[in-house]
């Protein structure tokens, strides 16, 4: 792993208003694409593959607890109600704050937040996951 990649971190961020913090891992910008296959007459020896729907993983972010947990809470909260999809920008943060780059993912709402397990007799750091769903990148930079 090289030192760039050390400092990195993921800034969230929500219709470009509501900051969701960083977070030190992101898991799932990924978009896998189902292939048909269409077996023609006459000629044994091809098979079109042709492209079919788009399919998204789920995001998942991870982070120690920190003082912007009670953001993705109060976020949470006003989600809840109408559930409606929003738009959500990752970015990628160099160990100087600056974006390197970063994905912007459309219809998305939560799907899953988990918070810490507390427990003394581990010596672990509190963490929580929050998982988003998508309906698709809007665009990368």
């Amino acid at each position: 792993m090289s030192e760039t990649a050390l400092g990195l971190r993921f800034k969230v961020t929500i219709d470009g208003q509501t900051s969701l913090g960083d977070w030190t891992k992101c898991e799932g910008l990924t978009v896998e694409y189902d292939v048909h296959e269409y077996k023609e007459g006459g000629i044994n020896g091809w098979v079109w593959r042709l492209p079919g729907r788009a399919k998204y993983q789920n995001i998942k972010l991870t982070r120690p607890v920190t003082k912007a947990t009670a953001d993705v809470a109060k976020w949470l909260s006003t989600v809840k109600p109408a559930m409606r999809r929003t738009t959500a920008k990752i970015a990628v943060m160099d160990a100087a704050g600056e974006e390197v780059a970063s994905w912007s993912v459309s219809g998305v709402y939560p799907v899953r937040w988990t918070g810490p397990t507390l427990d003394v007799g581990q010596n672990q750091a509190a963490t929580e996951v929050l998982e988003l769903s998508h309906i698709g990148f809007a665009g990368f930079r």
